[in-house]
């Protein structure tokens, strides 16, 4: 299994929103517990526009997982070091895709300086960024209502090394 790691683009938004409200809605019930209101508000930004504007927006690193030509994954880092957005196609779980992505996303922010990635974790990833070197630092309520973990990884001191040609 190849899975692949490129750069969204914004023609990619379609598909991108597809996933993540499958993502959402099938693998996340610990989180949003089937609650209506909870899952409205969660998938209510999710639309193909706003996608495409995150993925065109200069501010934010998005990444997509590819196997066999699909889309299987999508990350958004932000240039400050936090994962505003993780997740893996539900049919995908459990097979690397994450992984893999997770590995890419901590390369992209060692590359640009960063030292402690951050990420919103719900519930239902907190064992899966634990698993790849994450710690809880604090709970929240995230902005749709369920339950978030704040977790950070220290990068390896040899990830985060800024070019120094000013690019």
């Amino acid at each position: 299994m190849q899975i692949e790691i490129r750069t969204a683009r914004t023609d990619d938004a379609q598909e991108v929103c597809s996933l993540l409200c499958r993502s959402i809605a099938q693998c996340c019930t610990e989180d949003h517990r089937n609650d209506p209101a909870i899952l409205a508000a969660w998938l209510g930004n999710k639309t193909p526009e706003n996608i495409a504007s995150w993925f065109a927006c200069g501010a934010n690193i998005s990444l997509v997982a590819e196997l066999d030509g699909r889309i299987a994954g999508i990350a958004i880092l932000t240039r400050a070091g936090k994962i505003a957005l993780f997740y893996v196609s539900p049919e995908l779980r459990f097979q690397g895709v994450g992984k893999r992505l997770l590995q890419e996303v901590e390369q992209r922010a060692g590359g640009l300086g960063v030292q402690t990635v951050q990420v919103p974790s719900t519930l239902t990833a907190r064992r899966f960024y634990q698993s790849s070197g994450y710690e809880d630092r604090c709970t929240t309520i995230s902005a749709y209502g369920a339950e978030a973990i704040v977790m950070a990884k220290v990068l390896p001191a040899d990830t985060h090394k800024r070019c120094r040609c000013g690019g």
